[in-house]
């Protein structure tokens, strides 16, 4: 069978390296919790059954591991390689002559998989082989893989996929076509077919969405993270011969996420389960990495650069808003609206300690989890078009390394600090001089991006957010894109706004106070309490200054060290109250009789812990840009054609 051609093939682990800022976040984060927590948590300890303890053996290994061996590999760290080694060995040799392999293999030579049919947490660790392989190009992965997937195969009819596997089975479907694409046996395409039909038709469940609601129940359907993971299986379902179906319910899916529980930072709330608009809902950290890699899935097989666009904003607020900036302590639930941290009844299902920062607060999923953030958004910065071209998924500062046109070895250097900077630098090294087509991701947000090649401008066609620049390249050949970050205020739930300035969205930080919670050796529980006044609101009519500092600093998302800060002009809003020890609802009507006007200094969203990012807006709303709120960035009558998202959107 031939499989549908899909718009984008990533390039294997390694072939782009971080750098600049990016690199440095990789650096602090090996540094943080990703690289030590063997030694501080016992749940991926010495212990662990995927190293042959008898310990957790379920899929908090595999998780960690998700992050350890991509981050490793990008940094080209020998102790982290080491230690992401000793699990791969373990997995390796643990396979039986059938097929089955893992803890249960090892401790119960006769029993089949766990009473339960709970094949998620494998699932996992196939995602994690297929990362080694491409990172090491070891022989033994693809007939590891062959005999693990033969198993399944004689097994999946009588113990299907059920619970969590059954929402995330587009995991595993993504591992058998991974294998498929290398080694098409025809076992493996009826295994996809089986696998389809037994996970939750999220196509379904994204084209006619029925989740309005906060969501008071337990619900496979409304769990966040699942509904994050779900997000890619349309995609996946689309690989093996789905039609545009697949893609229709992914825009009307992300559509309805957006406009029943969308939050400011591009996220949908889920404090567990789907939680509404609500700036003071939270939202999990394990959902906000699965949605990053969804949507690195979506632009890949799709092609459209709105997946690119939310993958930004997610990834460049939400993630490291929810990770303290030396990476030794994390949140389970996030707030947009964020005034204190502390162990507190809250209206989410979570406990009472999910927003505070620390080991594994709440639970410890995310301790496990949030490491493949950063990792994989490097791993997908750029990808190949298929036909020896080269799309760019997102401006962070990179190095790609790549086949291009008739075979030639390219090095794309991708300088200039993007997110924080406007210009975008690149410059190729190529072994010889060939003609391919680089195509170029311009956000919906920017209005007049404009490129240079060797000083000349180039005029850029723009479709579905690409404009593809088609040309004989040589060695030497440099290019500098613009791309102007207008400030921008989005219109939310009761006309409160946040602000952007391209990718990144605007908070006013709070004094924090950082309280110790829990000592440890190493990894601590802190709450953190408000030192500043948070009851502002932002003037209908205000202007926004924009101050750059000339460099960005070793650790960007730090509130004291904010690369770039927007001044605008607010004031006190006496009728906003605490709600169950949040901030309560932006008031539509903000009474600020007697109040100063004052500046406000507002910094990237994730630098601020404690912060407001969705503000009463006071006075006349005639100037607010209502084009751009949540419900009309994701709209399916315009995400269908490139033309028509790039002409709704400079309506603002």
């Amino acid at each position: 069978m031939t499989l549908p051609v899909t718009a984008f093939e990533a390039l294997p682990l390694g072939r782009i390296k971080p750098e600049g800022w990016l690199k440095h976040q990789l650096r602090i984060q090996a540094d943080g919790f990703t690289g030590h927590l063997e030694e501080h948590w016992p749940d991926v300890g010495p212990d662990n059954g995927w190293i042959g303890g008898g310990g957790e053996s379920w899929e908090r290994g595999p998780y960690y591991l998700d992050g350890l061996l991509p981050l490793a590999y990008l940094l080209e760290d020998e102790t982290l390689i080491g230690k992401a080694r000793k699990w791969i060995e373990w997995s390796l040799a643990s396979q039986r002559e059938d097929g089955f392999f893992g803890p249960a293999a090892i401790r119960t030579v006769n029993r089949e998989i766990n009473k339960s049919n709970d094949w998620w947490h494998y699932m996992i660790m196939l995602k994690v082989m297929i990362q080694y392989e491409e990172a090491t190009g070891d022989e033994r992965v693809q007939p590891f893989l062959a005999k693990f997937f033969s198993y399944v195969h004689r097994h999946i009819e009588e113990q299907p996929l059920e619970q969590w596997a059954k929402a995330r089975g587009a995991d595993m479907m993504y591992c058998v076509l991974w294998l498929y694409k290398r080694n098409p046996e025809p076992f493996l395409l009826e295994l996809i077919r089986i696998l389809a039909k037994q996970t939750t038709n999220w196509t379904d469940i994204f084209h006619d969405f029925p989740f309005w609601r906060k969501v008071e129940h337990m619900d496979m359907r409304t769990h966040v993270v699942n509904v994050a993971m779900g997000l890619k299986t349309p995609a996946i379902r689309y690989e093996f011969g789905g039609s545009e179906t697949e893609l229709r319910a992914v825009y009307r899916g992300i559509q309805s996420l957006m406009t029943y529980h969308g939050q400011a930072h591009g996220m949908f709330s889920g404090d567990e389960w789907l939680s509404g608009t609500h700036p003071s809902q939270g939202v999990e950290l394990c959902a906000v990495v699965e949605y990053m890699y969804s949507l690195e899935h979506l632009i890949r097989v799709f092609g459209d650069g709105m997946f690119g666009d939310i993958l930004e904003k997610v990834a460049f607020n939400a993630l490291p808003a929810a990770i303290s900036a030396d990476w030794t302590s994390h949140q389970y639930d996030q707030q947009v609206n964020q005034i204190v941290c502390n162990i507190a009844p809250r209206n989410w299902s979570n406990h009472s300690d999910a927003n505070v920062f620390g080991l594994e607060p709440n639970f410890g999923c995310c301790t496990a989890n949030m490491h493949q953030g950063w990792p994989k958004l490097v791993s997908h910065l750029w990808m190949s078009d298929g036909a020896g071209g080269l799309s760019a998924v997102s401006y962070a500062p990179c190095t790609v390394t790549a086949r291009v046109g008739r075979d030639t070895e390219a090095k794309l250097k991708v300088g200039g600090e993007y997110p924080f900077t406007e210009q975008v630098s690149m410059e190729f090294e190529l072994s010889q001089s060939d003609v391919f087509a680089l195509h170029l991701r311009i956000p919906a947000w920017c209005d007049s991006p404009s490129l240079q090649i060797n000083g000349q401008s180039v005029q850029l066609e723009i479709k579905k957010g690409y404009a593809a620049v088609s040309r004989e390249w040589h060695h030497g050949d440099k290019l500098l894109l613009e791309l102007p970050m207008k400030v921008r205020t989005e219109s939310r739930n009761l006309y409160a706004v946040s602000v952007e300035r391209g990718p990144l969205v605007y908070a006013l930080p709070i004094q924090e106070n950082w309280q110790l919670l829990l000592k440890r050796e190493r990894f601590h529980d802190w709450e953190i309490y408000p030192g500043s006044p948070w009851k502002y609101g932002l003037l209908a009519d205000s202007s926004f200054q924009v101050i750059s500092r000339k460099d960005v600093p070793h650790q960007p998302f730090a509130a004291q060290h904010a690369p770039v800060r927007l001044v605008a002009s607010g004031q006190l809003v006496r009728n906003w109250q605490m709600e169950g020890n949040n901030a309560g609802t932006p008031p539509l009507n903000p009474d600020v009789q007697g109040q100063p006007v004052v500046a406000l200094e507002l910094v990237p969203y994730a630098s601020a812990k404690l912060r407001i990012a969705e503000f009463p807006l006071i006075g006349s709303r005639a100037g607010v840009t209502e084009t751009l709120n949540s419900e009309a960035l994701y709209s399916n009558s315009y995400a269908t054609t490139g033309g028509a998202r790039r002409e709704h959107a400079r309506k603002g």
